[in-house]
């Protein structure tokens, strides 16, 4: 947990931060998720704090389908930045996987802001127990061109279940916790930042159940994907979750075009890391935004405006992630 900075340190940054940019910086988009996620409030928060600190600078959060068509969004210029799991940015990038044939090759982090858990929900009265008791049943994959979907799907697969052993649905999370409330569906994934809004009303409102993941599920998982790594949701994070559940974790990364004018990256990813408090107060996720995450967890090359801040404030720099 972060500890929270003087209020002096916290008006000294954004004095520093009040510079005028580029003409053509001034309206920036941020691509998140849908409104049941963590990436509409964080990125919702970001541009907040553009909006009040970065003069001539007005951001505003774009609702989306999240990851993979966010990396579609900055390969085209459309939008400015973007949230993305590391895993769907890590195959843009290399043009592996769902990207095959149409790598990405412009995209560059600036930090990576929260890990995601993968959790996989479903009504306390239900028989399933374990990811193989999704056989037969109807289970939401998350919306099309999701980071949820993709998680989903490594995750099922490494472990030897396929689409073929029950029925997909990709729904997105309100939808997810919807049709699990009234019976359309057994169960849902979410990959998302805990607690996430969505599955919060579901408990609220019907008893539910996550499901753990065994060490040779999670063991299976990290070999499929080298992003992937063990996390617990702690127990009481939702209404009726006695016990901490064991599942896997992915890093969120904040992109943008390669073609960024490196002094608004420089100052984004300044105003991101000497303002923290402010996203924090947003969602508790934000908590995990620190240096050392994401010099431990970006899977791409960072921007020349992020990488000379980082060095500007003595961090570490792995040269996987230098340009």
């Amino acid at each position: 947990m972060r500890t929270l900075r003087s209020l002096y340190t916290t008006a000294a940054a954004a004095s520093m931060l009040a510079v005028a940019l580029p003409a053509s910086a001034q309206q920036l988009s941020i691509a998140t998720g849908g409104t049941g996620g963590v990436y509409y409030p964080i990125g919702g928060g970001f541009a907040e704090m553009i909006n009040n600190h970065i003069e001539g600078a007005q951001a505003t959060a774009e609702v989306t389908g999240a990851s993979v068509e966010n990396m579609g969004l900055i390969m085209r210029g459309d939008a400015d930045l973007a949230l993305a799991l590391a895993d769907t940015v890590y195959q843009a990038y290399n043009g592996t996987d769902d990207f095959e044939g149409r790598q990405v090759e412009n995209i560059r982090a600036l930090a990576s802001v929260y890990p995601n858990a993968v959790q996989l929900v479903t009504l306390a009265e239900s028989d399933i127990e374990t990811i193989a008791d999704l056989a037969g049943k109807r289970v939401s994959v998350g919306a099309p061109g999701s980071g949820t979907e993709l998680n989903a799907r490594a995750l099922l697969e490494a472990n030897g279940i396929s689409y073929e052993d029950f029925t997909p649905q990709r729904l997105n999370f309100n939808e997810t916790a919807d049709a699990i409330r009234d019976g359309d569906i057994d169960a849902g994934f979410w990959s998302v930042g805990p607690p996430t809004s969505s599955i919060l009303n579901l408990a609220a409102t019907r008893d539910i159940r996550l499901i753990s993941l065994s060490d040779e599920e999670v063991a299976n998982a990290q070999a499929e994907e080298e992003v992937f790594a063990p996390y617990e949701l702690a127990a009481g994070m939702y209404d009726g979750m006695d016990e901490a559940v064991q599942t896997i974790g992915i890093p969120n990364v904040l992109v943008v075009n390669s073609e960024m004018d490196e002094e608004l990256a420089y100052q984004l990813t300044q105003l991101l890391f000497e303002n923290t408090d402010e996203l924090i107060a947003v969602h508790p996720a934000a908590n995990d935004t620190t240096v050392k995450f994401t010099m431990d967890s970006t899977p791409v090359p960072l921007h020349p405006g992020a990488l000379r801040y980082f060095e500007e404030v003595g961090a570490e720099i792995p040269d996987r992630l230098r340009p």
